[in-house]
């Protein structure tokens, strides 16, 4: 009688251990997912509080020998798709920008023969407008003064010889977005950045389409949260 009793004792004190296990196992299961889950980041006040762009090809852009004119046109269709979006107004000069966007069209290869310089940088003349902006498209080359990269004035300027290389890791396409009013914005880290196959294909230009959602996300959480701080604080 009393071995059936301790037999029966010990088995409800295993049990009993492994309920306990279990329960703690779920419990520290549950805090790992508790810190694993990260608040979402928002967009710094700045960037949705901006009223005037400028978007500009990335100076580390070469021209695809395939196609020498892919930047300069992505170049106007991100213009065109900010023009549609109506929310910013674009500028010609870094000086005048709150905000740097800029672009690069991927070549869908790893590694890709490009041509730098001479008319393949210039852009032409274009005047295009909406109900309310107008787009004039005057630049010839990179402007000079969004980076620091020891390029003097005039580098990549209508006159200045054409010369080729080999740009690798430009696949797919970009989409950055910097500070402005600051000296030289495009070498400082991104506050947005979008990189896709496509992602700067017309008409749907889905980086632009990504960073739109992320404005308005991040302007309509500030918003809430100066709602709750009035709450607190009446």
């Amino acid at each position: 009688m009393n071995r059936s009793l301790g037999r029966k004792s010990g088995k409800m004190r295993r049990v009993a251990g492994a309920t306990t296990l279990a329960m703690a196992l779920v419990v520290i299961s549950g805090g790992m997912a508790s810190a694993k889950k990260k608040e979402k980041a928002y967009l710094p006040d700045y960037v949705w509080k901006a009223q005037r762009v400028l978007v500009v090809i990335l100076p580390d852009s070469g021209e695809s020998v395939d196609a020498p004119n892919a930047n300069r046109k992505t170049q106007e269709e991100v213009e065109k798709a900010f023009m549609k979006w109506g929310r910013y107004r674009l500028v010609q000069e870094a000086s005048q920008a709150d905000l740097v966007v800029g672009v690069r069209k991927g070549t869908g290869k790893i590694a890709n023969q490009t041509v730098s310089g001479g008319p393949v940088d210039s852009r032409p003349a274009t005047i295009e407008t909406t109900d309310n902006q107008v787009r004039i498209g005057v630049q010839q080359g990179h402007p000079t003064d969004v980076t620091q990269d020891g390029t003097p004035p005039g580098m990549n300027g209508p006159n200045d010889r054409a010369h080729t290389g080999v740009q690798v890791g430009a696949e797919d396409d970009v989409f950055k977005v910097f500070q402005g009013g600051v000296p030289y914005p495009v070498d400082n880290a991104p506050v947005w950045n979008y990189v896709s196959k496509d992602g700067l294909k017309p008409p749907g230009m889905a980086a632009v389409e990504q960073f739109r959602k992320a404005v308005e996300e991040s302007e309509k959480a500030a918003a809430q949260k100066q709602q709750q701080g009035q709450k607190k604080n009446p």
